[in-house]
């Protein structure tokens, strides 16, 4: 009996999978019983930012699963186990069986598969929560891009295939035994993972930090000449030069001259940090937003900041983020003016952080300037800046001190 313990291999989450954030087992991408390959995916995990793969510690028989579909997936806790005899025993048969053979009752009637004569995917392998959309959905797998690893199509993949096509997501059992009443005339959407954890997130930072904004005017004349000296150049070495780049550069140098904005709180005392890692909402359309960060911004140059956006955009609209793409932040900007925003307030602060930094759109407005000692109207491409503060670590001297700088920075670039 011993020796047989000694063969079970437990599958756990290293801290460096998760780095804190909350993740569920999205699905399984191996029945129990079946032969794994150690290196290979065999969970999905769906966190509040990104989806990851689980892959076998050894090779050898899926033994036992000990979290299933739906459930959290917490750090150091065990998911399932491996018997790495490669030796399939007759419970597991059992176990499998059971899986794939529904429960009729006594004289079962024949069943018809309902995927009967529709395409395979590209992918060899198809999951048991693909499968059972595509069974009540009726889909072409063929016609749906994967997204995971080689290629392999995601349950995710298949349910932002049946939103774009206006197709209803049915809800599993454990769903619908908690769904609401609802209006007959409406349609309720199940929320995901994503969206339950922004909803916490967001509703633990109002709760836990009063919130303060202050608004400044920015002429953006400035840096949209530079921007266009230098954004061909950049261009044809495979970086996309967007006013993100500056207002996360500027920034950077507002934070040297108020480093106290870059902080968190504690009961005890505020934390600044000398490093400046600054993340950047990213908005994935109905499924959520998302905040990557660039690591280490202080170190880096205009174009290098430019180079970090091109490629963290990329993945999170590609859904190819890992967890450290999405860890660490000290400091976040909302650029909520690329959706047609002129101010948005107050913009909820990325707990534990201290501020967050929004910009609204760019637009050609009449202002007032003295030249030679008369009022002239001009017009100017202008924007409006926020810094909302959390007060209980800040007050409004190093907010407006934080925006004066950062004005200055945008407007007198060359």
């Amino acid at each position: 009996m011993s020796e047989q313990k000694k063969q079970l291999v437990e599958i756990k989450l290293s801290p460096d999978q998760t780095e804190g954030t909350k993740a569920t087992v999205a699905q399984w991408l191996k029945r129990t019983g079946d032969a794994v390959t150690q290196d290979e995916p065999i969970i999905e995990l769906e966190t509040d930012k990104v989806m990851m793969e689980v892959v076998a510690p050894v090779s050898g028989i899926l033994q036992e699963k000990w979290v299933l579909e739906g459930e959290p997936a917490e750090e150091n806790k065990i998911l399932g186990t491996i018997l790495e005899t490669g030796v399939s025993k007759p419970a597991n048969e059992r176990e499998k069986q059971a899986e794939e053979t529904p429960n009729l009752g006594t004289n079962p009637l024949p069943r018809k598969n309902p995927t009967a004569g529709l395409p395979d995917p590209p992918s060899t392998f198809i999951s048991p929560a693909v499968r059972r959309l595509r069974q009540i959905h009726q889909l072409d797998l063929s016609q749906i891009a994967g997204t995971g690893r080689n290629n392999r199509i995601t349950s995710r993949d298949v349910k932002a295939h049946l939103a774009a096509g206006d197709v209803a997501l049915s809800p599993s059992p454990s769903q619908a035994d908690v769904v609401p009443q609802t209006d007959p005339g409406s349609e309720l959407i199940p929320h995901t993972p994503m969206r339950q954890s922004i909803a916490e997130h967001m509703q633990h930072s109002v709760q836990t930090a009063p919130h303060v904004t202050s608004v400044f005017e920015l002429d953006m004349t400035a840096i949209i000449k530079h921007r266009q000296q230098h954004k061909q150049a950049m261009a044809d070495a495979g970086v996309k030069l967007t006013f993100t780049a500056y207002f996360v550069a500027a920034a950077v140098q507002a934070i040297r001259h108020q480093p106290q904005v870059n902080s968190q709180f504690h009961e005890h005392g505020l934390e600044v940090f000398r490093h400046v890692n600054l993340g950047f909402g990213t908005a994935l359309g109905d499924d959520g937003l998302i905040v990557p960060v660039i690591q280490q911004c202080q170190n880096l140059n205009l174009q290098q900041i430019a180079a970090q956006l091109t490629e963290l955009t990329a993945k999170a609209r590609d859904n190819r983020l890992s967890p450290k793409d999405v860890q660490g932040g000290t400091f976040t900007i909302s650029n909520h003016g690329v959706s047609g925003s002129l101010v948005a307030t107050p913009i909820i602060i990325n707990q534990p952080q201290t501020a967050i930094l929004g910009l609204g759109k760019m637009e050609k407005r009449v202002v007032v300037e003295t030249h030679n000692g008369q009022d002239m109207m001009v017009i100017k491409p202008m924007c409006y800046v926020s810094l909302t503060i959390d007060h209980r670590a800040l007050d409004a001297h190093q907010c407006n001190d934080f925006l004066t700088h950062f004005k200055q920075v945008i407007e007198t670039w060359s």
